[in-house]
């Protein structure tokens, strides 16, 4: 058998002409060998009818090569016409590795497309960046299991990008860390009840803070973050994925406690419901520092010492709500403070741990659970 460059592929038809001419048969001839009908050997040797495996065995008995190099011949030449020469596949396959592109369509942050060129330019405009061929410029501390900052998953990145997003349709006041103290001190007289956490937003933008809330996408686990607009705008971000009191109000602090601290310029706090039941001790300096910052501003930690000591182990409903009556808070928030210590288990007292998502989402501005905010 004639051997053609490998810079070409041809149709098996072309060989099986060859293999005619080298024994001086015709198609018909061919067709006799094989037992087929005269059209469909035809069909075979232009093109249009591929080689089956059957096929493939009968003509490799016919010329005496083996099947191997029909079906060999037949996939090349397949596989040679379904080439994609504008690399559609391939870029499309990076988009989708760059950003959870059909969960970005679903919440209206990028619009749906028909082609990747049209893609390619909706996340570059989400991003804000001429290329996708690095992952969008993020500097973020993170906190989770086994996460590390090269580690944060494209839809993470996403997320934090939204809320910068939202984040720029909000005025705030002139900002200064004496401003995060007053707002942190401040927000202890919201604790009580969880109507309060309307009071929220407009607190933190009179000192300067942003605050946005978007619905964390599926798989991020995010639970907030410090993010900054510039370095005279900082935004707390966050994802509401657990609806109690307790959770809602130690992110809050924990991430205006990154911003107090002025750590490095971003935080992502995931799982941080997790992350506190395995103590503070697990995370880095700054992740302690944020955690005890606000474990102290929630309930003064000599007042909940002093409680556990004389209560133990008999925290009884009404023991958790007339301390929470005395120190100022919401009894949901006594009993997060109780299970981040393991005095309590999880199950322990969940009624108490009401939620705040419907409150807050009224007045803060939100992406997520039917909010969709649009222009950006």
């Amino acid at each position: 058998m004639t051997q053609h460059g490998l810079a070409e592929v041809f149709p098996p038809g072309d060989f099986i002409r060859e293999e005619l001419e080298a024994r001086s048969w015709t198609q018909a001839d061919l067709a006799m060998v094989l037992g087929r009908p005269l059209r469909t050997v035809n069909l075979i040797i232009n093109g249009k009818k591929a080689i089956t495996a059957e096929t493939a065995r009968e003509l490799g008995e016919a010329f005496d090569t083996g099947a191997e190099v029909w079906l060999n011949l037949e996939s090349m030449y397949r596989l040679s016409t379904a080439r994609d020469p504008a690399g559609a596949v391939r870029r499309r396959a990076h988009l989708y590795e760059v950003a959870p592109v059909k969960d970005m369509e679903q919440r209206h942050w990028i619009r749906p497309t028909s082609s990747v060129k049209e893609l390619e330019a909706e996340l570059k405009r989400f991003f804000e960046v001429s290329s996708l061929k690095k992952r969008p410029p993020m500097a973020v501390a993170a906190r989770a299991s086994g996460q590390t900052v090269e580690g944060l998953t494209p839809a993470q990145v996403a997320w934090c990008r939204r809320a910068l997003q939202l984040a720029t349709a909000i005025q705030a006041k002139r900002f200064s860390k004496a401003g995060v103290r007053r707002v942190i001190e401040g927000l202890r007289s919201f604790m009580a009840h969880p109507q309060e956490a309307r009071n929220v937003p407009r607190a933190l933008e009179s000192e300067g803070i942003r605050l946005v809330v978007v619905e964390h996408l599926p798989g991020t686990k995010i639970d907030g973050a410090a993010l900054w607009l510039n370095d005279r705008a900082p935004v707390v971000a966050l994802s509401l994925r657990f609806d109690r009191i307790d959770h809602f109000w130690f992110t809050l602090i924990h991430e205006l406690a990154h911003i107090l601290h002025q750590h490095t310029q971003d935080f992502l706090d995931l799982d941080l419901l997790r992350a506190r039941s395995v103590g503070a001790g697990q995370g880095e300096a700054m992740e302690e520092q944020a955690n005890r910052t606000a474990t102290q501003v929630l309930i003064p930690q000599r007042d909940l010492d002093s409680f556990i000591m004389r209560v133990k182990p008999y925290y009884s409903k009404d023991r958790i709500i007339q301390f929470a009556h005395r120190v100022g808070v919401h009894p949901g928030i006594v009993v997060g403070q109780l299970q981040y210590r393991r005095e309590i288990g999880y199950y322990a007292n969940r009624e108490m741990l009401v939620g705040v998502r419907e409150n807050l989402v009224s007045v803060a501005l939100t992406d997520g659970w039917g909010h969709i905010v649009t222009g950006n």
